[in-house]
């Protein structure tokens, strides 16, 4: 992980890891479901987006 003038590569590298994790869990939820697609309630859920946070965006 390399430091770069005001830590924006660490800035980074900690979201870029985020959004991997994230990446995976959609990956294995969509692995062990039964149907073809996730429905975007799924997706949510795995992601844990909140009914809330939906409704403003």
């Amino acid at each position: 992980m390399a430091l770069m003038r005001g830590g924006t590569a660490v800035v980074q590298d900690h979201v870029a890891l985020a959004e991997i994790e994230l990446c995976g869990e959609l990956i294995i939820a969509a692995s062990a479901a039964e149907e073809e697609r996730l429905s975007p309630d799924r997706i949510d859920e795995v992601l844990k987006v909140t009914a809330e946070r939906r409704e403003t965006s």
